[in-house]
């Protein structure tokens, strides 16, 4: 009886130190959440890359300037043949467009700001949101599992706000490198709408970078955007003249 008694001591020992080692070695949501803020979130960023659509069999290259400086103040400037001086700026709560064309600016706002860029997959709010998403979901750890070869935490992120464009994020972690390698949006409805992919990551500074990713927007058929970034700078200062109407319309 004492020898019984002593080994499901043993046992329940070992039972209380396992569950102690796992909980050990599963972060909290809020971590990983922060985590990923703290790499992708810039004070101010300044680069070129290459926006590459490819929909319904076609593929186009379109190259870009841009800088960007918090939430507030970006600025973006096509340069490639077919889009030479098309230009973007975000000021004030505000976005407005620059064609060549026409030579006119014009407000893109409400409806508008959910249509297609330049005919990508993304967005007029995707590609001009840079806040945290710490400040915008709550988030919750719902497990692991293998995704592209790789060992991930799943993270379900709940919009703090209801006027947020996608009230629901599913993210899957890289459990060694912290990366979010890839994400999926979800509507109001509950319906998934987009997945994006991490391709690279460049260390800058003591950041894990995004320099390659790719967009499907799953309400496009046979469409998928690409994102390549290069000449990256994170967090230098940037002329308050860049993010000017003027600039805009020179």
């Amino acid at each position: 009886m004492r020898i019984m008694k002593t080994q499901n001591c043993i046992m329940l020992l070992f039972i209380v130190l396992a569950s102690a080692g796992l909980s050990a070695q599963t972060p909290q949501a809020a971590d990983l959440l922060n985590r990923i803020d703290n790499n992708e979130i810039y004070t101010t960023i300044e680069y070129e890359g290459d926006m590459i659509i490819e929909h319904q069999n076609r593929r186009y290259v379109k190259t870009m300037r841009a800088w960007a400086r918090g939430n507030t103040d970006s600025f973006i400037e096509f340069i490639n043949p077919e889009d030479r001086g098309t230009k973007y700026l975000k000021k004030g709560g505000r976005l407005y467009v620059y064609s060549p064309d026409t030579e006119e600016v014009m407000l893109i706002s409400g409806h508008m700001l959910k249509e297609s860029m330049m005919g990508s997959d993304l967005s007029y709010e995707d590609t001009i949101e840079n806040e945290k998403l710490s400040a915008r979901y709550t988030p919750s750890l719902s497990g692991s599992e293998i995704w592209n070869g790789k060992d991930c935490w799943i993270l379900d992120l709940q919009a703090k706000k209801r006027t947020e464009s996608y009230p629901r994020q599913k993210l899957w972690i890289d459990k060694e490198s912290g990366d979010c390698l890839h994400y999926e949006l979800f509507a109001l409805s509950g319906a998934k709408v987009k997945e994006y992919t991490l391709l690279r990551v460049e260390l800058i500074g003591t950041r894990r970078f995004p320099v390659e990713s790719e967009m499907r927007d799953l309400l496009r058929k046979n469409s998928k955007t690409s994102f390549v970034l290069r000449s990256i700078k994170l967090d230098q200062p940037i002329a308050d003249s860049v993010f000017s109407q003027r600039n805009l319309e020179r």
